[in-house]
């Protein structure tokens, strides 16, 4: 079946540089560095450590306290991370700058994998969340690299798609070493699509141990009080398309009640920016971005988050919060982040992704779920009307957070029991 698999891929492989050009035609990022893609690296590189991997901005925010952690215990500790998304690249280069070396992940061909490994020489590889790569993970064990999935979810719709596969999907799970998940049930939806009972181990989620410097939330209480004086700020935060029209329609609904009402909108994607400011303007709608610098004047009724990490300052600076992806069928985004901050946590219906996480939240009064976006305005009036609501549901997600820490040190210990067993133990002094 492997086979096959890479028989399809090198078949559509033109069709697949072709649409990181089309993407790089409305965000240039992506026509850069592509030959990593392939395989093809520059500069000088470390080797011999330990390989992350991480799609994209999530992961990666997932990974960096793993990261930070083993580096802080082992600096001379050699750490590779890739990313699929430029998005992804950026934070790592903000987050963890030269203290890692950093790369796009190669195509999923085994001529192309082969000279990455052959370049960077992992000891051992690191796959945040739910990365199953046939050719990358048979390369590893044909060159006796461990393999630690790590923070693992396996939605039931996920798991049901894989049980469509179970001759790609069952060598691929065979390649794993360990497999760190978040809940009782991702563990038993991997053993249901092939995975052996002993290599699953439930250890949380490193989510939950979000970090919140006190300088971010201090920049965003005063982002409040100077750019967004006097007005009550609702943020929409990593939206997608086809929920904006929703969300500007409740905002205009809501607007003549609520003069004080100013809806930030954090798109998910950089290229989207420009998109959802022309969307405002078409409808009537004064904008202001972030980039300008400017403060919001009285008319202002948009403010777009423009920028590039800095989502955690921009929901210190709201009062209330609502997470995208949850309004479109995209499956919702980190929920764990506002709740972090201690800014009310509102979602829509499709919360797939975090699925667990939400049931939580909702179990213990930590969170407002809404059916559709009338029903998510009528949150926002009801937050708007009744402040100290807010203050419990914002409470109350704090707590949920704080009660849920700890799973980042589980992870580490796994990781340093499996990299003494590897040539990179000797880092590890």
């Amino acid at each position: 079946m492997r086979l096959i698999y890479t028989c399809l891929f090198g078949l559509l492989l033109p069709a697949i540089l072709l649409r990181l050009y089309w993407r790089g035609m409305r965000a240039p990022a992506y026509r850069l560095r592509w030959r990593e893609r392939l395989g093809f690296y520059r500069g000088p590189v470390r080797g011999g450590g330990i390989w992350f991997h991480a799609v994209s901005v999530g992961e990666a925010e997932a990974a960096f306290p793993l990261i930070q952690r083993l580096l802080s215990k082992f600096p001379q500790l050699p750490v590779l991370v890739t990313t699929t998304t430029p998005t992804g690249s950026a934070r790592v280069a903000a987050v963890l700058g030269d203290r890692v070396e950093h790369v796009y992940l190669p195509y999923d061909l085994p001529w192309v994998v082969a000279r990455f490994f052959g370049r960077f020489r992992p000891s051992l590889a690191v796959f945040m969340e739910k990365e199953l790569w046939p050719n990358l993970f048979a390369e590893c064990r044909a060159r006796s690299v461990p393999i630690f999935l790590v923070n693992a979810r396996l939605s039931a719709r996920s798991a049901r798609a894989y049980l469509k596969i179970p001759s790609l999907i069952g060598p691929v799970l065979a390649c794993i070493d360990t497999i760190a998940v978040q809940t009782v049930e991702d563990g038993e939806r991997f053993v249901e699509i092939g995975a052996r009972p002993v290599q699953v181990r439930t250890v949380g989620n490193v989510k939950f141990d979000v970090t919140v410097d006190p300088n971010t939330l201090a920049e965003g209480k005063a982002l409040k009080a100077s750019a967004f004086a006097g007005r009550w700020v609702w943020i929409a935060a990593s939206t997608h398309a086809g929920e904006e029209e929703l969300l500007l329609a409740q905002y205009r609904r809501l607007k003549a009640a609520m003069p004080a009402l100013l809806l930030m909108i954090v798109p998910r994607h950089p290229e989207r920016f420009g998109v959802v400011q022309k969307l405002c303007e078409t409808q009537g709608l004064r904008v202001l971005m972030r980039s300008s610098g400017m403060s919001c004047r009285t008319e202002t009724d948009v403010y777009i988050g423009d920028s590039m990490g800095e989502l955690k300052l921009l929901y210190a600076a709201a009062d209330a919060a609502f997470v995208g992806g949850s309004l479109v069928e995209v499956g919702g985004h980190n929920v764990l982040e506002p709740a972090a901050i201690g800014t009310p946590v509102l979602f829509g219906p499709w919360m797939f992704n975090f699925q667990e996480i939400a049931n939580r939240m909702l179990a213990v009064g930590a969170a407002c779920q809404c059916a559709d976006a009338e029903a998510l305005g009528d949150a926002v009036s009801d937050l708007y009307r009744d402040r100290t609501s807010g203050r419990v549901l914002a409470e109350r997600a704090e707590g949920f957070v704080q009660a849920n820490r700890g799973a980042t040190d589980g992870v580490v210990e796994l990781l340093v029991a499996g990299l003494a067993e590897t040539e990179a133990g000797r880092f590890l002094v």
